[in-house]
């Protein structure tokens, strides 16, 4: 008896829902008001970890240069505040077309509990 080889499930690779621009760093632009096209981008899931292919999947994810991925700084690895407020632009970006328990549902928690906005 042969078995049977499953084919992999595909998962979908939808666009960010924050950044609309090709090219931009959405930080660059977001904290110094710099649109220009960056050299080399690199992609941030917003929510990583256990959350990381419900980011790749919601299309919960920027484009960074580097100094703000990783290595300077500002980047949403070693400061916190950067990475929060990615967090809660995605949220707010989520809530626009679905309702904030949704996002609770799907992320686990509110990041805009603290700042007392409604959806």
């Amino acid at each position: 008896m042969r078995k049977t080889k499953k084919k992999k499930r595909r998962i979908p690779h939808p666009a960010s829902i924050l950044q609309k621009e090709e090219g931009l760093c959405y930080l660059c632009g977001k904290l110094n008001h710099i649109f220009l096209p960056a050299e080399h981008l690199e992609m941030h899931h917003v929510f990583g970890g256990p959350n990381r292919l419900i980011s790749e999947m919601n299309g919960f994810k920027v484009k960074l240069c580097p100094e703000h991925h990783r290595t300077g700084k500002e980047a949403v690895h070693r400061k916190m505040e950067n990475m929060r407020m990615i967090q809660k632009d995605t949220q707010r970006a989520y809530e626009r077309e679905h309702t904030r328990q949704q996002f609770v549902e799907l992320i686990g928690r509110n990041y805009l509990e603290d700042d007392n906005e409604k959806p």
